[in-house]
């Protein structure tokens, strides 16, 4: 959906699933499409948002990534259905 990955693959290995994933890559050059991933919820320090208040990264050129009571989503998609919930990571 943001366009960060380019393909995944699900596989199972004796009684585990795993998951694959290619992460896009531009021009001849191949320059990355994610610049930096920072890591916000830590162990010692979990960082919570609600609805109201959650994040906007670098005003909306990235993507914040929480986990909600409905899975885990993007700020912007858990802004749609006005919900809150842990800040994972920021994207951009």
């Amino acid at each position: 959906e943001e366009g960060f990955i380019e393909n995944f693959e699900i596989y199972n290995e004796n009684l585990y699933q795993y998951l694959l994933l290619s992460l896009k890559y531009k021009g001849q050059s191949r320059e990355r499409v994610i610049k930096t991933i920072k890591r916000i919820s830590k162990p010692g320090l979990r960082v919570y948002s609600n609805s109201k208040t959650l994040p906007n990264v670098l005003d909306g050129l990235g993507i914040a990534i929480l986990s909600t009571s409905k899975g885990v989503m993007t700020n912007v998609k858990a802004k749609e259905l006005g919900i809150g919930g842990e800040v994972l990571c920021y994207i951009w």
